[in-house]
């Protein structure tokens, strides 16, 4: 009978060596991890919050927020967090204090809002904000703007040139209908410049006031649907295709006779353009009605200048 030691054999020898070696990986794998976690967490709960860095992104193509402006409205909800503990600032709750959200909390031009704390004391906050695509001035007296996905921007003291519905425009006739089709005219280069206007007939037909050419462009009735994804697509297509049909008009036809010479031109159906001659007699010159579109916009521009005064006046006195 052969003798047994009660030692290992050669066959268990690599096995238990390896298991020995797993193990002694993971122990050292473990204690790396603390070891870089300890290493790498900020001491931020001690002392006061020092400084408080604000960046707002593409603040230069927006243009509707400042760093400034961010700074008040914390300052107001007396969320500002200089000279605070470190210990009792909450980073997530300043974000949901800027962020937007259901029911129009948040700070209304922010589109994301996000905060940490520093091992130095200090507290970052970055914003970015929406983006306006369109004014809206209805006939009841509503003035907002709409972003590119159709959210509502309140017209505060702030003023962009951007092209402005006016007439039989509700809120939601503006969320699902007008933000594709302004879309559709900002994706153009040649339409974004030369359309200044968008009228909402009561029947819901549509109107372009142009920037050059004494004339009203009819494209009738926006394709209506069930769902948001099928309005989308069915009024993009619509628009893009009567824009062209347009521009075509313009190469070929104005081209030739001149852009003052018709007061209307209708594009809504497609196998023909329905033009109306101007009546001198009745209509007035080019340049009285060019004169006319310059005192509305300078009034608009008047109010929205009184606006933005009196809400320098409140900031001021804020401060003080």
């Amino acid at each position: 009978m052969p003798h047994h030691n009660g030692g290992l054999t050669k066959e268990m020898r690599p096995r238990v060596k390896k298991i020995i070696i797993g193990v002694l990986d993971v122990i050292l794998g473990a204690y790396l991890v603390l070891a870089v976690t300890s290493f790498n967490k900020p001491k931020v709960d001690h002392g006061v919050c020092s400084k408080v860095e604000i960046s707002v992104a593409d603040s230069s193509d927006a243009g509707f927020l400042s760093a400034a402006e961010i700074k008040q409205l914390l300052q107001s909800k007396g969320l500002y967090p200089l000279g605070k503990k470190m210990d009792s600032i909450n980073p997530r709750t300043l974000e949901e204090a800027m962020a937007p959200k259901e029911g129009g909390s948040g700070i209304p031009f922010v589109k994301t809002a996000e905060c940490y704390k520093t091992n130095d004391g200090h507290v970052c906050i970055t914003i970015t904000q929406r983006t306006p695509l369109i004014r809206v001035k209805s006939i009841r007296g509503d003035d907002y703007y709409l972003d590119d996905h159709g959210g509502i921007m309140p017209n505060s003291k702030y003023t962009s040139d951007l092209p402005v519905v006016t007439g039989y425009v509700s809120s939601s006739f503006a969320k699902f209908y007008i933000t594709p089709l302004a879309r559709a005219i900002m994706a153009n280069d040649f339409w974004r410049n030369q359309i200044e206007q968008i009228n909402v007939l009561p029947d819901l037909g549509i109107e372009f006031v142009p920037r050059v050419g004494n004339h009203i462009i009819y494209i009738g009735k926006l394709p209506k649907g069930r769902y948001w994804s099928q309005v989308n697509k069915e009024v993009t297509d619509y628009v893009n295709s009567k824009l062209d049909r347009t521009l075509t008009f313009y190469k070929y036809g104005l081209n030739v006779v001149g852009w003052n010479k018709y007061s209307y031109i209708d594009v809504e159906f497609d196998n023909q353009i329905v033009c109306r001659k101007r009546d001198k007699s009745s209509e007035p010159s080019a340049e009285e009605q060019q004169q006319e579109k310059k005192e509305e916009n300078k009034e608009i521009k008047q109010k929205d200048s009184v606006r933005k005064n009196n809400d320098s006046i409140a900031a001021h006195e804020l401060e003080g």
